[in-house]
């Protein structure tokens, strides 16, 4: 997708949940001498606003002026608590033994990636696989395609002990994971849910937000509108407002912030962190200029909320 989440370094930096605790402490001292800046609300090349401006212009002239742009909304600061802090959180995993085994029955940290197939090689699950070899955390990875499973799978670091990737398809409602209900964590959905239908995205997020735990966090990166890659579609490739069909068949949706909350709120999740990061990447040797815009969330399940209201929204909500 981008080299900014194909290194390891960075995801971790930006994404610590998906890390047990004691590798938090000592990403946070890696950090502090490294002199890592962590995204915020501030735009990465906030100089350069006047060429956000101009592709806001060309995608309006060249595609309809219907679209909503990009907000500057101030960023949230209020952090929840982590899952470990929480007694009622912790309550989840003792009502597990009721339940029949399932991988990852005796871990006490459990992590969902959601995988596809367009996203080329699996960099992140790689990494993910590699430094949550951790006593107490298993880590799930899902993808419709049984190729991008035995990819996985075949990496000399994939374990079935503390690991298990399995072929799935989140578009579908009624199939059931390997696992239940209220057990995850962490569910780390990055560059996935632009490569689904529009239509479908809500029932995506309805369901994925069901496996969380009270107190388990959602974390999000996708394209943003305006991006460089959206601006350089040519007529005859849009299927339908902002979603877009690629050279090689594949599609790709592009968020603004407002359409990444709603969704997440229907799904009765709480914002932890909703930003737009836009860089300004260079290539010299091409003499080219591209302005990147993403989208980076982090919701949470509240520690209170009941499945019933939980069912109530989705059902109200189905497809919105």
């Amino acid at each position: 997708k981008n080299n900014f989440f194909k290194d390891r370094n960075w995801l971790f930096l930006e994404f610590p949940e998906i890390l047990p605790e004691k590798m938090r402490e000592e990403l946070k001292t890696e950090e502090r001498s490294s002199g890592h800046t962590k995204i915020n609300s501030i735009d990465s090349f906030s100089c350069k606003n006047e060429m956000f401006e101009e592709g806001e212009k060309y995608w309006k002239k060249n595609y309809g002026g219907g679209s909503t742009s990009v907000q500057g909304y101030v960023y949230n600061k209020t952090q929840a608590k982590s899952l470990t802090d929480n007694p009622q959180g912790k309550n989840c995993g003792e009502e597990l033994g009721r339940l029949e085994s399932f991988p990852g029955s005796d871990a006490s940290y459990r992590i969902l990636e959601v995988m596809h197939c367009q996203c080329s090689t699996p960099h992140v699950q790689i990494h993910l696989i590699s430094q949550n070899n951790t006593p107490g955390t298993f880590l799930y990875c899902c993808d419709f395609s049984s190729g991008a499973v035995e990819l996985v799978k075949s990496h000399s670091s994939y374990n079935s002990a503390w690991c298990s990737a399995f072929v799935h398809d989140v578009c579908d409602d009624a199939l059931p994971y390997p696992f239940p209900d209220e057990i995850l964590d962490v569910i780390l959905l990055v560059f996935v849910l632009s490569t689904i239908h529009p239509d479908r995205m809500q029932g995506v997020v309805n369901r994925l937000a069901k496996l969380l735990k009270p107190g388990g966090m959602l974390l999000f990166r996708d394209y943003g509108r305006y991006d460089t890659a959206q601006l350089r579609f040519k007529k005859g490739h849009c299927l339908s407002e902002n979603f877009y069909v690629r050279g090689d068949g594949t599609r790709v949706y592009f968020f603004t912030k407002d359409e990444v909350w709603n969704m997440f709120n229907l799904a009765g999740l709480t914002e932890v962190q909703n930003l737009v990061d836009r860089r300004l990447q260079v290539n010299r040797k091409k003499k080219v200029k591209m302005q990147r815009v993403w989208i980076q969330s982090k919701f949470q399940k509240p520690l209170l909320l009941s499945q019933n209201n939980l069912e109530e929204t989705a059902k109200s909500h189905p497809y919105i």
